[in-house]
């Protein structure tokens, strides 16, 4: 075993065991299989009746838990730092993690994260996570809460791994490439082993939501807001890929959440600052939006998010994620989900026109399962619990949902947890690679031959860190790399659709989406991606060591979606 994986191996083991030092302080492990109170869930041959049965027998105050997943200041469950501290207090009335489980009878805890170039990044008010040892402690606490209570039920822990730009955890796990990524590969099969790899990672950390894949399909725009968070602009072949995912990380015991209900590629205005408007005919939204969700639905998909989205075919000026006509009467109705229906963040522009109050209420009568972080976790729980009270929100209604919840989280606890040796493991790097390779596409050049001889000199639009993984890829791989002077490989990362394309290139690379490349001249590449495995595979295919075999996922004006066909 490597050593870099035995040291993390050990780390991990000794987390289930003993204090273990983080950012915000000390927090003891908790193993809730190994020490203190077990589940109240034992998984049988029906997750739902026993679900019913438990719903039942809930108080209002536990119904109104299992709806709430909000997120929490600090990266341990027990001890955090004062500035933690007091935010929690001011969020959710309690200083901890764990106080925070417990006074509300949480059903679920959202893990964060916030980075300058993510375009999420608006709704994560702290940060989390910071290694496979930290969130494995903090699950484990978490966890442990969690069952202490008199229902002993245990969380759904969840975060939005999505791979590509929207990626919390980055450090110690496998990288998989981004979804366009693997629409350019094109092979389910791919897809489905890369992310049942990513899913084994996230459950021996103590993950088991993960809020992905991105089901949207890509209009006419330049990628719209979603951009290489979507795999392509076919409903077809989306819904392919969508639905490999899904059944990748279901098969590892984490449940999926495709998103943003009933779509959020034919739009160029971002949900989390404003709502977009979706301007599409019933006709249109049913054979270009719904059919990813629909596959994903065949696939058995645990979770779909409803996205805040003016639907005008359906529900003009509401929200979609408020909307029973698209919730209940669509995606219930007429499509036939039975799953959990989960809402985008409520701290997004959209959903704070009412008080976090007033927005629970309305987000839980739309349809909603599940409310994802809401602005004010005191007052959102106060205002459902006030709604049953007057009966403005119906007991009914909150077995309902909960019994849903607590359905899932009997399947999720019927798949064995992986052995902590799956973090970072030579498999999933394996698998992560394979997607990365397969996507490669060259839109000009040569597809028999090196793109590049002799001396390269690789420069960067907004991708240093990936430069210098590239830059490492290609020594490895044999290539001389020097600062001035060779065959200039030119990156374009994520957000540089604008980048200067005057001088040519002996290569140009798009880390991101493939648009930019429209522009410019010399040999044009796609990755889709910049991971650590997409600048590997890059490499080999510049120095004509492998051969590209992607194909564009969306439409690149002036190019063929390859010149290797």
């Amino acid at each position: 075993m490597p050593s870099r994986k035995r040291r993390l191996l050990l780390t991990l083991t000794a987390l289930a065991l003993v204090s273990s030092a983080c950012t915000d302080g000390d927090q003891k492990a908790a193993d809730p299989a190994q020490s203190g109170p077990t589940s109240a869930l034992v998984p049988g041959a029906d997750p739902a009746k026993q679900a019913a049965e438990i719903a039942g027998r809930l108080s209002d105050e536990e119904l109104i838990g299992q709806l709430l997943m909000p997120y929490a200041y600090g990266n341990a469950a027990d001890k955090v730092s004062s500035g933690s501290a007091a935010a929690n207090r001011n969020y959710a009335g309690a200083s901890t993690p764990a106080e925070i489980v417990k006074k509300y009878h949480l059903g679920g805890v959202i893990l964060v994260s916030s980075s300058a170039d993510d375009p999420t990044a608006g709704t994560n008010k702290t940060t989390n996570v910071e290694s496979p040892a930290q969130v494995a402690n903090l699950t484990a606490g978490l966890q442990a809460a969690a069952l202490s209570l008199p229902a002993r039920l245990p969380l759904l822990i969840g975060t939005d791994q999505e791979y590509g730009q929207v990626t919390r955890i980055r450090d110690g796990i496998v990288q998989l490439p981004a979804a366009l990524a693997f629409g350019a590969a094109g092979d389910p099969a791919i897809t489905e082993a890369a992310w049942k790899a990513a899913g084994t990672e996230l459950a021996a950390i103590g993950l088991n939501v993960d809020f992905a894949p991105d089901a949207d399909v890509l209009g006419a725009q330049p990628g719209g807001v979603i951009g290489s968070r979507s795999f392509g602009s076919d409903p077809a072949k989306v819904s392919v890929q969508v639905a490999a995912s899904v059944k990748g990380l279901q098969g590892a015991g984490v449940a999926a959440t495709v998103k943003h209900f009933p779509g959020h590629g034919h739009t160029t205005t971002d949900s989390h600052s404003s709502l977009p408007v979706l301007s599409q005919n019933t006709a249109t939204l049913e054979a270009g939006d719904l059919p990813p969700f629909l596959a994903a639905r065949d696939a058995g998909v645990g979770l779909i998010m409803s996205g805040h989205l003016d639907v005008k075919a359906i529900d003009p000026g509401t929200p979609a994620s408020f909307s029973s006509k698209v919730l209940v009467d669509l995606l219930r109705t007429k499509l036939g989900y039975t799953g959990v229906v989960v809402t985008d963040a409520l701290n997004m522009a959209p959903a704070e026109q009412w008080g976090p109050g007033e927005a629970a209420v309305r987000a839980i009568l739309a349809g909603n399962d599940i409310l994802l972080m809401p602005t004010n976790l005191s007052a959102a729980y106060k205002g459902l619990l006030d709604a049953t009270k007057s009966g403005r929100l119906s007991k009914q209604r909150l077995v309902e949902s909960a019994t849903r919840v607590l359905a899932l989280k009997l399947r999720l606890a019927a798949v064995p947890k992986p052995d902590l040796a799956a973090v970072d493991s030579a498999e999933g790097k394996s698998a992560a690679r394979a997607g990365a390779a397969a996507a490669i596409t060259i839109f000009r050049g040569s597809c028999t031959a090196a793109l590049v001889k002799g001396p390269v000199r690789v420069t960067a639009a907004g991708a240093d860190t990936s430069r210098g993984v590239l830059e490492d890829a290609l020594r490895q791989a044999g290539a001389e790399v020097v600062s001035q002077g060779g065959s200039e490989i030119r990156l374009i990362g994520y957000g540089r659709g604008s980048a200067d394309l005057s001088q040519s290139a002996a290569v140009t690379v798009a880390l991101d989406t493939p648009y930019v490349l429209s522009s410019a001249k010399g040999a044009l590449v796609a990755t889709y991606s910049s991971s650590r495995a997409s600048m590997s595979a890059l490499a080999d295919v510049l120095l004509g060591k492998a051969k590209a075999t992607g194909r564009s996922p969306v439409p690149v004006q002036g190019l063929p979606p390859t010149a290797c066909s």
